[in-house]
């Protein structure tokens, strides 16, 4: 990339940090500037996303950006890489930004103070991660999107966002105080923490230094799998979600894929070492567990924010049990089904909340409608008064057709993009299984996956048929544009990832070939061929 271009790469930070600092300067009177401003700048994320995506996709020969800060090249400076699997991240988390901020314009986003500074810097720390290339500034900005999701999962305030944040900033925090340890080990082991750079190093390991990097290596699965929501340390992520508002919740169907991206980032680049080999049998009991974990689950609940809380664990436990089975051929329908799954669930937590208004006011409500605003119905009924938009007819029938789409994708029936990714992973590793004679693992990910559809399916449909279908009275609810469209857009990029299969699994194709070959990625960071970035 040449002029301003080349400084595409740290713009996906930069936007973010400006625009959270801009914020906490701007008084609450001025609600409509900040609105605004909020709106530009994740506006001008997404834009830069979808343009690094272009630009990487059309790069045949690497497909790699780096951005070196400071001009300092690696090991020793700090250094942003952007290839098609870092992209396509950066795309998901702005959209899931846009819609999720353009939901909490409706209301949300009065419920407690400091919104909208919170939700930059945690697309901030998000887009931080996928970007970076060194172990240590991936723990940086972990820091940096756990604290603002800390300030999101409490917003609004009341006891049940009190009660479930502590046990879901408890046990993050243990994560991270793993994750230094972990870190420091390698260090200590190899003398740097870029990813590249240790690729580079550890074949030239002795023995002794071999075993305590793994061991480091074992500590960083070990935080990647508590991010990812793996059996057991995944208590509390089904009360956290169900208790933050609507559009936290579905920012938050991202955050558990960060751990999942980590483990493919880190396990390709080291994949020639041998490192991870030994650490996939586990990782792959893991999410079969996980995946049981969360069918119980489901079949346990009976409200709906529940039901979304163990969805999301169950796609985690699909990918790292896919993860685990260590075949190179199914990690494109695997990055397939994580952008699936994350545009899946958060279209199912903004509807959940237009699905709870239908019900009497004080039956089985959501905790949060209550708990965010501290207001009867009619204060309630004042404050969306207050609401730029326009009421949307047939809101019912949206509704309705809307939870039946999510639901036909939670299950991963046919056929829509959930079905689509489960039966090309399936193929792909009964292919590759067929290859090295072992079969087994293959059909137990496959009993785990269709058991985990017919719970989502079963706790699904009984609970539609009791809010669509039964006696009870209900109330029709009154919907924005501005609430409906983000969940409907959300929901038409499912649909057009099933119509667009063929070139969608052709990205997916093309990042895990990237991903495999690791060599393009190490030789694009520590090339130093004219190179004084920018």
């Amino acid at each position: 990339m040449n002029g301003l271009l080349q400084h595409l790469p740290i713009l996906p930070i930069v936007i973010p940090l400006l625009a959270g600092a801009g914020l906490l300067l701007v008084d609450d009177a001025h609600r409509r500037g900040r609105a605004v401003l909020a709106l530009i700048a994740t506006g001008l994320q997404l834009a830069v996303a979808v343009t690094l995506m272009d630009t990487v996709s059309r790069e045949a020969s690497t497909g790699i950006e780096v951005y070196r800060l400071g001009g300092w090249s690696a090991p020793f400076g700090i250094v942003l890489v952007v290839d098609r699997l870092s992209a396509l991240m950066l795309s998901l988390c702005a959209v899931l930004g846009l819609a999720s901020l353009i939901y909490a314009l409706a209301r949300w986003d009065r419920a407690g103070v400091h919104f909208h500074p919170l939700f930059q810097f945690l697309l901030m720390g998000l887009n931080g991660a996928f970007l970076t290339g060194d172990i240590f500034n991936l723990f940086v900005f972990f820091e940096i999107l756990l604290a603002a999701s800390y300030g999101l999962a409490l917003h609004g305030s009341g006891a049940a966002r009190v009660r479930s944040g502590l046990a879901y900033i408890a046990v993050n925090l243990a994560a991270s105080l793993l994750f230094l340890i972990g870190a420091a080990l390698i260090y200590g082991i190899t003398g740097t923490l870029n990813i590249a750079d240790l690729a580079h190093r550890v074949p030239a390991l002795a023995a002794g230094d071999r075993a305590l990097f793994s061991a480091g290596i074992a500590l960083l699965a070990l935080v990647f799998l508590v991010k990812a929501a793996a059996w057991p340390l995944n208590f509390w992520l089904p009360s956290t979600y169900s208790a933050a508002s609507a559009p936290v919740a579905a920012m938050f169907s991202i955050m558990t894929k960060v751990g999942v991206y980590a483990l493919l980032r880190i396990g390709s680049a080291l994949e020639p070492a041998g490192i991870m080999a030994p650490l996939t049998d586990a990782i792959f009991v893991i999410g079969i567990l996980t995946l049981a974990f969360s069918a119980l689950g489901v079949l346990g609940v009976q409200k709906l924010d529940r039901v979304a809380g163990y969805s999301i664990i169950a796609s985690s436990g699909t990918l790292l049990a896919a993860f685990g089975l260590g075949m190179t051929a199914i990690t494109a329908p695997l990055l397939y089904y994580l952008t699936s799954s994350i545009l899946v669930m958060a279209a199912f937590y903004l509807l959940i909340e237009m699905t709870e208004r239908s019900k009497p006011y004080g039956a089985d409500l959501l905790a949060v409608t209550i708990e965010a605003f501290g207001m009867e119905r009619a204060e309630e009924q004042a404050m969306s008064e207050d609401v730029v938009g326009f009421a949307i007819p047939g809101a019912m029938a949206f509704i309705g057709m809307a939870f039946v789409a999510c639901t036909v994708m939670i299950a991963g029936l046919p056929p829509l993009s959930s079905f689509v990714a489960k039966f090309a992973l399936l193929i792909a590793a009964f292919d590759a299984s067929a290859d090295i004679g072992v079969a087994l693992p293959v059909w137990v990910l496959m009993a785990a996956m269709l058991g985990s559809g017919l719970a989502g399916i079963i706790t699904l449909s009984r609970l539609g048929m009791r809010i669509f279908w039964s006696g009870e009275a209900r109330t029709t609810p009154q919907l924005l544009v501005t609430e409906a469209a983000p969940a409907a857009v959300l929901i038409g990029l499912c649909v057009l990832l099933s119509v667009a299969a063929s070139p969608a699994l052709d990205y997916m194709q093309a990042t895990a070939d990237a991903l495999h070959a690791p060599a393009r990625y190490i030789d694009a960071v520590m090339s130093s061929a004219g190179e004084r970035a920018r």
